[in-house]
Protein backbone atom coordinates (compact mmCIF):
# COMPACT_ATOMS: atom_id res chain seq x y z
CA UNK A 1 0.00 0.00 0.00
CA UNK A 2 1.24 3.34 -1.06
CA UNK A 3 2.05 6.39 1.20
CA UNK A 4 -0.41 8.51 -0.63
CA UNK A 5 -3.47 5.86 -0.03
CA UNK A 6 -2.44 5.51 3.44
CA UNK A 7 -2.40 9.38 4.18
CA UNK A 8 -5.91 9.30 2.71
CA UNK A 9 -7.29 6.73 4.83
CA UNK A 10 -5.91 8.73 7.87
CA UNK A 11 -7.15 11.51 7.20
CA UNK A 12 -10.64 9.97 6.38
CA UNK A 13 -10.31 8.16 9.64
CA UNK A 14 -10.00 11.68 11.35
CA UNK A 15 -12.55 13.32 9.84
CA UNK A 16 -15.03 10.78 9.95
CA UNK A 17 -15.26 11.07 13.57
CA UNK A 18 -14.42 6.88 13.84
CA UNK A 19 -12.14 5.37 16.17
CA UNK A 20 -11.09 2.28 13.84
CA UNK A 21 -10.43 0.97 10.61
CA UNK A 22 -8.71 -2.17 8.94
CA UNK A 23 -8.56 -2.80 5.82
CA UNK A 24 -6.70 -5.82 3.84
CA UNK A 25 -5.32 -5.68 0.39
CA UNK A 26 -3.84 -9.49 -0.61
CA UNK A 27 -1.08 -9.97 2.28
CA UNK A 28 -1.12 -6.45 3.08
CA UNK A 29 -3.29 -5.41 6.54
CA UNK A 30 -3.57 -1.67 7.57
CA UNK A 31 -5.04 -0.99 11.14
CA UNK A 32 -5.47 3.02 11.37
CA UNK A 33 -6.55 3.80 15.84
CA UNK A 34 -7.75 7.28 16.38
CA UNK A 35 -7.16 7.58 20.05
CA UNK A 36 -9.14 11.09 19.95
CA UNK A 37 -11.98 10.90 17.41
CA UNK A 38 -13.91 14.40 16.77
CA UNK A 39 -17.05 12.88 18.85
CA UNK A 40 -15.45 11.81 22.22
CA UNK A 41 -16.12 13.87 25.47
CA UNK A 42 -13.42 16.32 26.59
CA UNK A 43 -12.70 15.61 29.99
CA UNK A 44 -14.50 12.77 30.99
CA UNK A 45 -14.84 11.81 34.62
CA UNK A 46 -13.18 8.53 35.08
CA UNK A 47 -15.00 6.42 38.45
CA UNK A 48 -12.56 4.91 40.93
CA UNK A 49 -13.69 2.00 42.87
CA UNK A 50 -11.98 2.34 46.13
CA UNK A 51 -14.32 2.33 48.75
CA UNK A 52 -14.99 5.76 50.07
CA UNK A 53 -13.92 6.14 53.74
CA UNK A 54 -15.74 9.03 55.46
CA UNK A 55 -14.09 11.54 57.32
CA UNK A 56 -12.73 11.26 60.94
CA UNK A 57 -15.90 11.85 63.09
CA UNK A 58 -15.05 14.25 66.66
CA UNK A 59 -15.07 12.66 69.85
CA UNK A 60 -18.06 11.91 71.57
CA UNK A 61 -18.63 13.60 74.81
CA UNK A 62 -18.04 11.02 77.60
CA UNK A 63 -21.84 9.26 78.24
CA UNK A 64 -23.14 9.89 74.65
CA UNK A 65 -23.38 6.46 72.81
CA UNK A 66 -21.97 7.24 69.10
CA UNK A 67 -22.79 5.41 66.27
CA UNK A 68 -18.94 4.67 65.15
CA UNK A 69 -17.82 3.16 62.01
CA UNK A 70 -16.78 -0.46 62.37
CA UNK A 71 -12.92 -0.34 62.02
CA UNK A 72 -10.93 -2.73 59.24
CA UNK A 73 -9.60 -5.45 61.45
CA UNK A 74 -5.74 -5.23 62.03
CA UNK A 75 -3.63 -7.92 59.50
CA UNK A 76 -2.30 -7.57 56.44
CA UNK A 77 -4.28 -5.85 53.23
CA UNK A 78 -3.92 -8.21 50.28
CA UNK A 79 -4.21 -5.36 47.18
CA UNK A 80 -5.97 -6.28 43.89
CA UNK A 81 -2.87 -6.48 41.77
CA UNK A 82 -4.09 -6.00 38.25
CA UNK A 83 -7.65 -3.67 37.31
CA UNK A 84 -10.27 -6.25 36.81
CA UNK A 85 -13.74 -7.50 37.92
CA UNK A 86 -13.45 -9.34 41.34
CA UNK A 87 -14.85 -13.06 41.74
CA UNK A 88 -15.12 -15.00 44.66
CA UNK A 89 -16.02 -18.31 43.20
CA UNK A 90 -14.60 -19.95 39.98
CA UNK A 91 -17.81 -20.43 38.23
CA UNK A 92 -21.61 -18.58 39.04
CA UNK A 93 -23.56 -20.81 41.31
CA UNK A 94 -20.14 -22.28 43.03
CA UNK A 95 -19.25 -22.27 46.76
CA UNK A 96 -16.74 -19.22 47.39
CA UNK A 97 -13.31 -20.24 47.52
CA UNK A 98 -12.79 -18.54 51.10
CA UNK A 99 -14.81 -16.82 53.71
CA UNK A 100 -13.97 -14.77 56.65
CA UNK A 101 -12.88 -16.76 59.30
CA UNK A 102 -11.23 -19.27 57.37
CA UNK A 103 -7.27 -19.84 57.76
CA UNK A 104 -5.07 -19.62 54.81
CA UNK A 105 -2.04 -20.47 53.49
CA UNK A 106 0.58 -18.79 51.51
CA UNK A 107 -0.44 -19.89 47.82
CA UNK A 108 -4.20 -20.49 49.20
CA UNK A 109 -6.34 -18.99 46.20
CA UNK A 110 -8.50 -16.73 47.74
CA UNK A 111 -10.77 -15.16 44.30
CA UNK A 112 -10.02 -14.41 40.65
CA UNK A 113 -9.97 -11.21 38.75
CA UNK A 114 -11.04 -11.23 35.19
CA UNK A 115 -8.84 -9.20 33.17
CA UNK A 116 -9.34 -8.51 29.15
CA UNK A 117 -11.46 -11.99 29.37
CA UNK A 118 -8.59 -13.96 31.59
CA UNK A 119 -9.06 -15.35 34.85
CA UNK A 120 -6.23 -14.95 37.33
CA UNK A 121 -6.59 -16.40 40.33
CA UNK A 122 -5.32 -14.60 43.29
CA UNK A 123 -3.74 -16.42 45.97
CA UNK A 124 -2.70 -15.28 49.55
CA UNK A 125 0.79 -13.87 50.27
CA UNK A 126 0.42 -14.61 53.75
CA UNK A 127 -0.85 -17.27 56.15
CA UNK A 128 -2.99 -16.17 58.70
CA UNK A 129 -7.02 -16.19 59.08
CA UNK A 130 -9.34 -13.85 56.70
CA UNK A 131 -10.68 -11.21 58.64
CA UNK A 132 -12.27 -9.59 56.29
CA UNK A 133 -13.66 -9.33 52.31
CA UNK A 134 -13.28 -5.79 51.10
CA UNK A 135 -14.66 -6.32 48.12
CA UNK A 136 -18.23 -8.18 46.88
CA UNK A 137 -18.75 -10.36 44.23
CA UNK A 138 -18.68 -9.10 40.55
CA UNK A 139 -17.36 -5.79 41.31
CA UNK A 140 -14.54 -4.04 39.55
CA UNK A 141 -10.88 -3.46 41.30
CA UNK A 142 -8.81 -1.22 40.65
CA UNK A 143 -4.59 -1.81 40.62
CA UNK A 144 -3.96 -1.55 44.65
CA UNK A 145 -7.02 -1.83 45.74
CA UNK A 146 -7.16 -3.38 49.15
CA UNK A 147 -9.34 -6.77 48.89
CA UNK A 148 -8.86 -8.80 51.63
CA UNK A 149 -7.40 -8.34 55.40
CA UNK A 150 -5.65 -11.56 56.78
CA UNK A 151 -4.54 -11.35 60.46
Amino acid sequence: MDLRKLKKLIDLTQESGISELEITEGEEKVRIVNKYPESAPVGMHVPTYFPVLPAAAPEAPAGEAGNALPELPSGHVLKSPMVGTFYRAAAPGADPMTEVGVSVKVGDRLCIIEAMKLMNEIEADVAGTVKAILVENGQPVEFGQPMFVIG
